[in-house]
């Protein structure tokens, strides 16, 4: 990872703004923060191509929900607004974005904005604006190259200003081509840390995760224990996972009082690989509910040793199931024979048939066949034969055909 994110820095440093967004695209792109409504995203979209209609009617719509990213959505309408010329609409919406949200982050963006509108008030809309953008962020790459510490401060400046999000977030693109200095460094773990809006809040903290040392580990830990923001809480889980740093997410899945983000912890720690870690939390983990959980984790992560061992010896018959459906899932990795031998072995009625089904679900024609034959049980044996029927292997047809003799 780490050798990644500097093969693509120095790509970044010398790349022409609209290859730069392609690959910014291609590498950078995540999951979206769980809180954007699907209205949201699409006015993010239309903002990026400068299609400001529509991106005024999408983040109306994502507004009206009072969602957790309401503030944010207000606060972009004002800025496609804006940018379409109707200034005084812009004006309202910020107003009402202070109304509503008055302990909003979006607040210090909202601010610059109105005074922005204000200024220009009368001026114009530029059509060549966007072009402009594109401009400016060529002119910061060759700086970059020419001269890192005099393009730091523009950098910072366009982080802080009222450009577009598709600016900002290559902006911030080109900042972490330059991490390896203490002051681009400092500037990115400051939008870490909350001193831009959400939105490039997130993807700061997704490039700390991405970039895999342990100092920006240090700072996302630090950023997680101060910040009451649940989902930006929830980035920074994702972000060590990008790291690969295990020993936080274990901690957080052991101790985190917010079963969501516990669970989140849980997911992103099968994610990363952490296969002994999940297993140490099974073996710690009091409830069912909580060992089911750690099991899809399991599933998730790809390593099926410890589910074939819950499936094997676990007592409870709820997590022998869950176990026997996760290896079903994971298509057969050798885990035929393992669920052959725990159909012949384990009488309960229940398991029987989740190894039925786990087998169908792999369409594993010639173990459901080796079932079909050795079963005595005429229930049993015709719940197998209806897998078979739509499993279309092989052995299945020719087992079909035995029957019709």
């Amino acid at each position: 990872m780490i050798r990644s994110i500097f093969i693509l820095a120095a790509l970044a440093s010398a790349l022409p703004a609209q290859d730069l967004d392609s690959l910014m695209r291609f590498s950078f792109q995540a999951p979206q923060s769980t809180s954007q409504d699907r209205d949201y995203r699409r006015g993010r979209s239309a903002l990026d191509a400068g299609r400001w209609e529509d991106a005024i009617a999408a983040f109306n719509d994502s507004a009206a929900r009072k969602g957790a990213d309401a503030d944010g959505a207000l606060y972009w309408k004002a800025y496609a607004q804006n940018r379409a010329g109707q200034r005084d609409a812009a004006l309202a919406t910020l107003e009402m974005l202070r109304a509503q949200y008055a302990s909003s982050h979006w607040l210090n963006d909202a601010q610059a904005l109105e005074v922005e509108i204000r200024a220009r008030a009368g001026a114009p809309v530029s059509p060549a604006a966007e072009a402009d953008e594109d401009l400016k962020l060529i002119a910061v790459n060759s700086l970059m190259q020419s001269d890192p510490k005099q393009a730091l401060p523009i950098l910072e400046k366009l982080l802080k200003s009222n450009s577009s999000p598709k600016l900002k977030e290559r902006a911030l693109f080109v900042l972490v081509a330059q991490s390896g200095s203490p002051e681009a460094r400092k500037i990115l773990i400051d939008i870490a840390r909350g001193g831009s809006n959400p939105d490039l809040q997130r993807s700061a903290i997704r490039y700390l995760g991405m970039m895999g040392s342990d100092d920006a580990r240090r700072e996302l830990a630090s950023i997680y224990a101060s910040s009451p923001d649940k989902d930006i809480r929830r980035g920074i889980l994702k972000a060590f996972m990008m790291s690969g740093s295990r020993e936080f997410l274990l901690n957080a899945a052991k101790t985190e009082k917010d079963a969501d983000l516990r669970r989140e912890a849980v997911r992103e720690l099968g994610i990363s690989g952490g296969q002994d870690e999940l297993w140490q939390l099974y073996q710690s983990e009091g409830s069912v509910e909580g060992k089911e959980e750690i099991l899809k984790s399991m599933f998730v992560g790809g390593n099926s040793a410890h589910l074939v061992d819950v499936a094997r010896s676990e007592k409870d018959q709820r997590l022998r199931v869950a176990a026997i459906r996760s290896l079903g899932m994971m298509r057969d990795n050798g885990h035929s024979d393992v669920l052959v031998s725990i159909y012949s072995s384990d009488q309960d009625r229940t398991v029987r048939e989740a190894v039925i089904n786990a087998l169908f679900i792999q369409h594993n024609g010639k173990a459901l066949v080796e079932l079909a034959r050795s079963e005595n049980d005429p229930q049993m044996k015709k719940e197998i034969i209806n897998k078979l029927a739509m499993t279309h292997s092989k052995e299945s047809t020719d087992y079909m055909l035995e029957l019709l003799k």
